[in-house]
């Protein structure tokens, strides 16, 4: 698939738009001063022809001058990217680290589960909240008999721990996703930059062609 149908930003398909017409007209431009120069070989080309060859070489100019504002643009913006793609990385770096607490914790949870599955113990030493706490926090289940405020305090450490799983699977595919937007973004700019650069070098031989005719 080629570079182009990657490419969506405004800016960046009107800088290739215009490298690409600045280029067919190059071409073009190099097609008439052969044809000219075939036509009359050891004579001063007619003033029609030179007038039409300074023409076309002011259109290019102009439409050279066009990328190279449309460059200078695309280079700004690839610098304001830089910054953002830094910032992204920073609240990534975020959300890695608060991740990577995220996986402390719960290997902590898991610890302290297979440290009660490893003794023999009745319901009361699992690891919940003082029964003082659960009732502060939840205060229906104040007069409910001993057998219920158990069971309710074993749904509450479910409800926190399904919950804290839930946090860190939806900050993992944040993460995902502001690592392949950044990639994209870099190689999108760098296939611009390589394709600007080949241009400017295809276009220096031209400007000496000019130089010489005019």
């Amino acid at each position: 698939m080629a570079v182009d149908a990657h490419i969506t930003d405004p800016a960046l398909v009107a800088a290739l738009e215009t490298s690409r017409a600045s280029c067919e007209q190059a071409l073009a431009l190099v097609d008439l001063v052969s044809q000219a120069s075939a036509a009359a070989p050891n004579e001063t080309l007619p003033l029609s022809a030179l007038t039409e060859i300074s023409k076309q070489q002011k259109l290019l100019t102009t439409n050279i001058a066009h990328l190279r504002g449309l460059h200078r643009s695309a280079h700004f913006r690839a610098r304001e990217t830089k910054g953002q793609t830094a910032e992204a990385r920073h609240e990534v770096d975020v959300l890695h680290l608060q991740l990577q607490n995220l996986y402390y914790e719960q290997r902590h949870l898991k610890g302290e589960i297979s440290a009660c599955e490893s003794f023999d113990h009745t319901y009361q030493s699992l690891p919940l909240i003082p029964v003082d706490e659960f009732l502060a926090a939840h205060p229906e289940h104040a007069n409910a008999d001993e057998n219920a405020l158990l069971e309710a305090r074993i749904n509450h450490e479910r409800k926190e721990r399904e919950a804290l799983e839930q946090q860190r699977l939806e900050l993992q595919k944040r993460k995902q996703a502001l690592i392949t937007e950044n990639k994209k973004r870099r190689d999108d700019l760098a296939n611009l930059d390589k394709d600007l650069e080949k241009f400017i070098d295809a276009a220096k031989p031209i400007q000496k062609l000019f130089e010489k005719v005019v």
